[in-house]
């Protein structure tokens, strides 16, 4: 659940416009720590930040980079019914609201008490992997990344796994870019219809919730109070469920599809080294998290005038930080564009990093461990099917629609 969202970024970069360089961007990364490290886009009106001490920076300075949309100069006011309801979260609150409204959700995405869910969650995959191991070819992302986040997260927020199709649905549509054949008008409405039809569904869930509370993630939402007293309003509770859903379903879905792709890549016996061992998945995953990060960048605004590497950012104006180039910084990571399944010790910024550092990396974590250890269980030489790749739609959230590998069953 990172801090990045739907209308974090304005636009893509027009280097990254075709299906090639989205999927390897890391040249492009390259050339601009080196040429224009802190560089501005007139056609986006956005500064780009390429290097790890910079991105650092941008991330850890609240006061003057502020993650709320509305301090930017050319932000406009929503005209539509349900065009604010994503603004209304957490993601786009500085200190102190922030805190506050993260505080009520912290203690479900605790390692300590996601570790007594671990068990049933590595039931949930079991089950997923059950039915689609078999016949020697699976959809990586169809059959184990996209439905088994999904599952989790509509278990922890009370909601029935049943609904999950339409949570894909609409996930996908808040945080897709628009694409060649889609004019800008149709785009728009196509996420605006998203954003309406969440939000009446969890408006219903939450009224339900308010009336009749739960053991659920929900119930805590609606009913939970603030450190500074009162409970969460409806805009609040709404953003936060949607703020969930959508990051939870995304960020986990891109972990598990970019660790696949990442092992297949380094070495074909890297499957067998790793199955059995949760401790050696675990820190691949970290590599997985520098290498191919899940969210490739974050936006902020900034609130004062503040010189970066010799550029003027002024007040209002907007900033991107690439994670995805400050994790391949040669200034900050020892030979950046190669693989490590065990490099340590990694301080990546795959999951942000200061106040916004992201609230689910936990469940993140645990999530791309139990379903990598489940598939690694169940198939040996692993490779990756031939198939044309094609990078998941979005200007920040980095991976790919589908992931087809053949693999031979373990007895």
């Amino acid at each position: 659940m990172s801090s990045a969202g739907p209308q974090g970024l304005q636009g893509v970069p027009e280097a990254l416009q075709d299906r090639e360089s989205w999927l390897d961007p890391f040249d492009w990364y390259r050339r601009m720590r080196e040429e224009a490290p802190v560089r501005y886009d007139p056609q986006r009106r956005t500064w780009d930040v390429f290097r790890y001490e910079d991105v650092k920076r941008v991330l850890d300075d609240d006061g003057t980079f502020s993650v709320d949309p509305s301090e930017a100069d050319d932000f406009e006011e929503p005209t539509e019914p349900g065009e604010g309801l994503v603004l209304d979260t957490m993601l786009f609150e500085d200190p102190p609201r922030h805190d506050e409204l993260r505080g009520v959700v912290d203690d479900w995405f605790q390692p300590r008490t996601l570790a007594d869910r671990e068990p049933h969650f590595r039931e949930l995959a079991g089950e997923l992997l059950d039915d689609a191991v078999d016949g020697g070819e699976m959809d990586v992302v169809a059959d184990l990344a996209y439905p088994f986040p999904v599952t989790v997260i509509a278990e922890l927020l009370g909601i029935p796994p049943s609904d999950r199709d339409r949570f894909k649905q609409w996930s996908d549509t808040l945080v897709a870019a628009a694409s060649a054949d889609e004019g800008a008008d149709e785009f728009t409405e196509r996420q605006q219809q998203s954003q309406m039809e969440m939000g009446q569904y969890f408006l219903e869930a939450i009224e339900d919730r308010r009336e009749n509370p739960r053991d659920d993630l929900l119930s805590v939402i609606v009913t939970e109070e603030t450190e500074s007293g009162g409970r969460l309003s409806h805009e609040e509770a709404l953003g936060t469920c949607i703020l969930l859903l959508v990051a939870g379903n995304i960020t986990t879905t891109n972990l598990i599809g970019n660790a696949v792709r990442s092992f297949a890549e380094a070495d074909a016996d890297l499957f067998e080294r790793l199955r059995g061992d949760d401790r050696a998945i675990s820190s691949a995953v970290e590599e997985v998290l520098r290498y191919r990060s899940p969210v490739q960048a974050m936006s902020r605004v900034a609130t004062e005038d503040v010189r970066l590497r010799g550029e003027t950012v002024e007040a209002g104006d907007r900033v991107v930080v690439w994670l995805g180039s400050a994790n391949r910084d040669e200034r900050e990571f020892d030979d950046p564009d190669t693989f490590r399944p065990d490099r340590s010790p990694t301080q990546h910024l795959g999951f942000g990093h200061g106040t916004h550092y992201c609230l689910g990396a936990p469940l993140a974590r645990l999530e791309a461990k139990v379903g990598l250890s489940g598939l690694l269980d169940r198939v040996e030489n692993v490779r990756l099917a031939d198939a044309t790749l094609q990078p998941t739609r979005s200007s920040f959230v980095y991976g790919v629609e589908s992931l087809p590998i053949r693999y031979d069953e373990r007895r």
